[in-house]
């Protein structure tokens, strides 16, 4: 179980705006013989829980916007402007739908902080941001299962 639990915490950190991946890990234990369907379902449960935290942080900075804290907290996030720029543009352009990209490098925690900011419902954001990370580790899983036989 502290496998699972260990994917499970470094999934959850690498869909926050920390400099984590977690695809790494899920690969390794993958190839030793753990329960596929449980490594899936545990990294995906990390992972959107993750972008769960990014909207939470998304609608402090919504409701704190003009406060020396929320610029603080901001320029903390380790998201650079380019990467806002980018994902506020993909919002723009998509809506929610640009939500099951959340998994994407660079612009995927950008994403999820601009659904906080957009207003959209929290059930919105995990039903469409752990779509797109379930679509992820199932393409992984199913890329790894090729290579090996």
């Amino acid at each position: 179980m502290l496998v699972y639990a260990s994917l499970f915490l470094t999934a959850f950190l690498a869909a926050t705006v920390l400099p984590l991946s977690s695809e790494l890990l899920f690969i390794t234990l993958l190839s030793q013989d753990y329960s596929a369907a449980a490594l899936i379902f545990w990294a995906t449960l990390g992972n959107t829980l993750g972008a769960c935290v990014n909207w939470w942080l998304g609608t402090l900075l919504r409701h704190n916007a003009n406060s020396a804290r929320a610029r603080r907290w901001t320029s903390r996030l380790r998201l650079s402007e380019k990467e806002l720029t980018r994902a506020a543009e993909w919002f723009a352009r998509y809506g929610k739908w640009s939500l099951l990209l959340a998994w994407a490098p660079i612009v995927g925690d950008a994403l999820t902080v601009i659904a906080g900011l957009a207003r959209v419902p929290l059930w919105q954001l995990a039903l469409l941001a752990g779509a797109g990370k379930l679509a992820r580790y199932l393409s992984l899983a199913g890329l790894l299962a090729a290579l090996i036989s």
